[in-house]
């Protein structure tokens, strides 16, 4: 997560969204860098409301909006899959090897999903507890070009990226049944989503 305070502008770091790029460009701009643990790189909006958002507030700052990159939803899955098919995750619980993408998706959407398939939810950066939308500015993972643009007028600063944490390039196919499982299921997922610019 990002804080910019001149700008007004809150980074959300959205695991699986290309947000591990952008923080890595931009953190020398920043005013304030949350980057370890992982529990507090990818707070999620109810935490931030909790704890972020008072602190900012309490010193003096007013009018920030908060931003999310939202990737489609099953593509967002995928990524995590691939990512936890690694070499290096073979025998660790949470790699997905041997175990089919409609399997992980299936694993995804129990309660209390296994180690592989524990992802959270893309939709805990966008929505309160009640589903209400809090976060301010939503952009497409699939728009980049508008995301960067973005960045770069509010920043007042060219952008040029890194591509980190690229996930390994299998086939993931989601069947129809487990996709229309997925949307019925999830449906803040893909709402996000459709919100997104």
């Amino acid at each position: 997560m990002l804080v910019f305070w001149q700008e007004r502008l809150v980074l959300f770091a959205v695991p699986k969204t290309g947000t591990t790029a952008i923080e890595g460009f931009l953190a020398p701009r920043a005013a304030m860098i949350l980057r370890n643990p992982p529990t507090i790189k990818h707070m999620q909006l109810t935490r931030y409301n909790r704890t972020i958002n008072p602190l900012i507030e309490n010193s003096g700052g007013e009018g920030f909006e908060t931003l999310a990159v939202i990737r489609e939803p099953v593509s967002w899955l995928s990524s995590w899959y691939r990512y936890r098919h690694r070499e290096d995750l073979i025998g660790h619980a949470n790699s997905t090897r041997g175990i089919t993408f409609d399997h992980f998706v299936t694993e995804y959407l129990n309660d209390k999903p296994l180690p592989y398939a524990k992802v959270g939810k893309q939709a805990s950066y966008v929505f309160d507890g009640d589903g209400k939308r809090e976060t301010t500015l939503l952009s497409r993972y699939e728009n980049q070009d508008g995301l960067i643009e973005f960045l770069e007028q509010r920043l007042n600063m060219r952008i040029t990226l890194p591509r980190l944490n690229i996930s390994p390039e299998i086939e993931t196919s989601l069947s129809p049944e487990i996709e229309a499982r997925f949307r019925r299921e999830r449906p803040l997922e893909f709402e996000a989503w459709e919100m997104a610019l």
